[in-house]
């Protein structure tokens, strides 16, 4: 026995505690103490498997992931509950998740607290679990059932959990005791394996199906989970594991298991500055300048996560609007059973307009979301300088500009940064945090503590035009535009991207914007050194011919009326077949392999511009700003590490061929590409320092 894994006699009941913080993962030490305490049983006529603190088993180790097993593995412990002689009573709560799950699975009987939670998350890496779980759960709550979980992959309730048959009994009060009272009850074995696996329809089985295969296009983990749970029936249980660990090692060995486990320990780093140790100020009351739907969405995330919110703009209207749109998308979150009408209209109630700019004199954090013109930004901060408590912090929204130049218009730029929300941004999980010249590590620190606070996932950014994302972003844009000049339709540039993985292609995301976004930013650019005026010529002139994109129903493409799909349109084809002999360039097939292949690189090329330049700290935060921003497929793991897989040799030998065929203008390679490709280095192993 050791210090994490104790026993404790109640009378006839064993209790097998457990004590391995925070969460009571599933590492080596507790796998073989839980082992060995079911060895001396004696004369026990029952056994509680507990954990301390505030969860069951909430999962495999982490610190575990990418090293050799070491006996006795998650399989062998639950065999070894299963082989015990008397009953084994899961006594759950908090979270039960993955390998906890499929733990509690391996006992014969569960209770479980009304606040706990169960489910399998391993699809987010890329896996399913498999320790069992694909085979016990079906033979409690049916094939269908499990399917869901094993491929949504978020946890269900308590409530919830007993109703499908994977628990026993929801318990009130100390789950320690309810579960050795519920053990004096339990007279026989009843092994879960044992168990038949229950009928079930086909249609009902499609459905799952049909919407994981949509929710996670591209994932090879959808298929083999699917294939493991279907095992169950179909095979005798000895057989059924086999045939889930089998479908298991494909993918843990396999490369989207690998990307996804990188992104996971990214997201988990991305939020660590190096040098930084200041302690985060106390943020209680937040101030929004913008009622539009970026203002209104930053006002919503900060009120979800239970702070009070004031919101102002100087259009009235624009507030009133504003409001009603708030209170509109919390009302239809209520009506989607996603949280009670109370505590929707609770959350709109934290949100409390002012209409003047001295509401904002009591706010611990104010963040502007106006338009994004740097003279509107900087009148607005220097509105804001004279109201603001002299400790406040002050944050622009831009998704562009000079944080620099607005921190300027303060007299104490120390306290202002950037805070680049997404779009929706009650929605979207990433926020690039904008570090200015000035900006203080305290700054900092309290912007990283209100990232995390309100469930974001934050990557720290030095200043530059678009920061990581979307500096990154113009290159992907330009080849793009150049492939549909040079051969491709614009509907193959966007099947291309969206092969790959990519929800959407860059033509029609750029409808989805509004081309008058990016024709209006080009006019403060200087064409053929800040752009490449041959990738966006047609969409400048689409612009002046009144096609905005979906807003005005026609763009690159044609929308029906009350219809987003976009549809091409013979008369763009025409029009690009005449701009581009205006412009002599002369039209060829251009393959879908060519097209990803120079949006990729062009990606690639300039995040090793932005590390060697100190605006991104690490090549994973690149990476985690692409996954959660930019709907880059997870299980490529990000660009820069898709560039690793790829081999930076091989990135840089193909870098240098458009060179030769292109111009050197947009594809000279990254100096430190070129460096890292020469000695075998990677930018998931590369320190600036």
């Amino acid at each position: 026995m050791s210090e994490i894994v104790t026993t404790e006699r109640r009378g006839d009941v064993l209790i097998i505690r457990v004590d391995n913080p925070p969460v009571n993962a599933l590492g080596h030490a507790v796998r073989d103490g839980v082992e060995k305490a079911l060895m001396d049983v004696g004369d026990a006529t029952a056994v509680v498997l507990h954990c301390d603190g505030r969860t069951f088993f909430a999962g495999a180790d982490i610190t575990e992931f990418g090293k050799p097993p070491k006996s006795p593995s998650l399989p062998d412990m639950i065999e070894a509950l299963e082989a015990c002689p008397v009953p084994v009573i899961a006594a759950m709560h908090g979270a039960s998740l993955g390998g906890g799950l499929e733990t509690a699975l391996g006992c014969d009987y569960r209770l479980i607290d009304r606040k706990g939670r169960v489910g399998f998350p391993e699809i987010d890496l890329g896996i399913f679990p498999g320790a069992g779980g694909t085979q016990r759960a079906p033979r409690l709550c049916g094939i269908p059932e499990t399917l869901r979980m094993t491929l949504d992959g978020k946890p269900i309730t308590a409530a919830k959990a007993v109703k499908i048959g994977l628990c026993d009994q929801v318990s009130d009060g100390d789950i320690l005791e309810n579960a050795i009272a519920f053990a004096q009850t339990c007279k026989e074995k009843r092994r879960v394996k044992e168990l038949p696996v229950p009928s079930h329809e086909k249609d009902d089985l499609d459905a799952v199906l049909a919407a994981a295969h949509k929710a996670r296009r591209g994932q090879k983990a959808v298929e083999n989970a699917a294939q493991a749970v279907l095992a169950s029936a179909e095979l005798e249980f000895e057989a059924g594991l086999d045939k889930e660990r089998e479908l298991f090692m494909e993918l843990l060995n396999g490369p989207q298991a690998r990307a996804m486990r990188h992104l996971f320990f990214a997201e988990r780093m991305s939020a660590k500055v190096e040098g930084q140790d200041a302690r985060p100020l106390s943020i209680g009351l937040v101030g929004i300048v913008g009622a539009g739907t970026m203002g209104g969405g930053i006002a919503m995330a900060f009120a979800n996560a239970g702070f009070a919110v004031r919101i102002h703009d100087v259009k009235a209207d624009a507030l009133k609007t504003g409001l009603e749109r708030i209170r509109n998308l919390y009302l239809a979150s209520a009506a989607k059973g996603r949280i009670s009408e109370a505590e929707a209209l609770d959350r709109f109630d934290r949100i409390q307009p002012i209409d003047n700019w001295d509401g904002f004199s009591a706010c611990d954090l104010i963040i502007e979301a106006v338009f994004e013109r740097i003279d509107v930004k900087q009148a607005v901060f220097a509105e804001l300088d004279t109201v603001a408590r002299q400790d406040a912090i002050l944050a622009t929204n831009t998704s562009y500009l000079d944080i620099d130049a607005i921190a300027a218009s303060t007299k104490d730029p120390a306290r202002v940064l950037g805070l680049h929300f997404f779009s929706p941004a009650n929605v979207m999980r990433l926020l690039e945090i904008v570090r200015g010249a000035q900006t203080s590590d305290e700054t900092l620190a309290t912007a990283l503590d209100a990232a995390r606070r309100i469930r974001k996932v934050p990557v720290v950014s030095g200043v530059c035009h678009g920061f990581i994302g979307n500096r990154m972003l113009r290159g992907y844009g330009r080849e793009a535009g150049l492939c549909m000049m040079e051969g491709a339709a614009p509907q193959d540039v966007d099947k291309a991207l969206y092969d790959f993985g990519m929800p959407m292609g860059p033509l029609a995301m750029a409808d989805l914007a509004g081309l008058d976004i990016g024709y209006d930013n080009r006019r403060s650019m200087v064409p053929g050194q800040d752009y490449e005026p041959l990738a966006s010529v047609l969409q400048d002139r689409l612009v002046e011919m009144g096609r905005k994109g979906q807003k005005t129903g026609a763009g690159i493409y044609r929308y029906a009326e009350g219809n987003r799909r976009p549809m091409p349109d013979p008369e763009i084809d025409a029009l690009i077949e005449n701009v581009a002999q205006e412009q002599g360039i002369e039209r060829r097939t251009v393959p879908a392999e060519e097209i990803v292949e120079r949006c990729m690189l062009a990606l690639i090329n300039e995040g090793a511009h932005i590390l060697a330049e100190g605006i991104a700290q690490r090549a994973s935060d690149i990476d985690v700003v692409y996954a959660n921003g930019y709907g880059f497929p997870r299980y490529r793991g990000g660009p820069m590490f898709y560039a690793d897989e790829q081999g930076l040799d091989h990135i840089l030998e193909r870098i240098r061929h458009y060179r030769d065929t292109k111009g050197e203008k947009w594809w000279t390679p990254a100096p430190l590409l070129a460096q890292l490709a020469s000695n075998g280095g990677t930018f998931s192993d590369w320190n600036r320092g």
